[in-house]
């Protein structure tokens, strides 16, 4: 079964996401992020939580960088442009608020799993 099968999704060259579970207020997904990946600079109206489960990250959150690793938390207000370096292979959860309806469609155009 390939990545995009099984609910991963690209996000940028080495940075795959799967969404964990999303409701009418929030979502939550997982992202890998491979050693010396880079999240180009973005923005979105969504409150976002990042929280890191392994590895390390460096988080810019409007030109301010954030240095986080295992247990580390951030919080990213909406409509704030941030990126990340990573600096070690990590493992992150991130939360949405409201949920990101862009992914979500993305999420949608799975095929249905059948026979389960």
């Amino acid at each position: 079964m390939s990545e995009h099968e099984s609910g991963w999704f690209a996000i940028a060259p080495g940075i795959m996401r799967r969404t964990l579970a999303a409701g009418a207020q929030m979502m939550q997904m997982i992202v890998r992020l491979a050693p010396g990946s880079h999240l180009p600079e973005h923005s979105h109206p969504h409150e976002q939580l990042t929280h890191v489960l392994s590895g390390r990250l460096r988080l810019f959150v409007a030109g301010v960088p954030y240095d986080l690793g295992p247990g580390d938390a951030l919080c990213i207000p909406g409509n704030s442009l941030h990126s990340a370096d990573t600096l070690a292979e990590a493992l992150v959860i991130d939360t949405f608020s409201p949920p990101r309806e862009d992914l979500l469609a993305q999420d949608r155009s799975l095929p249905k799993a059948t026979g389960q």
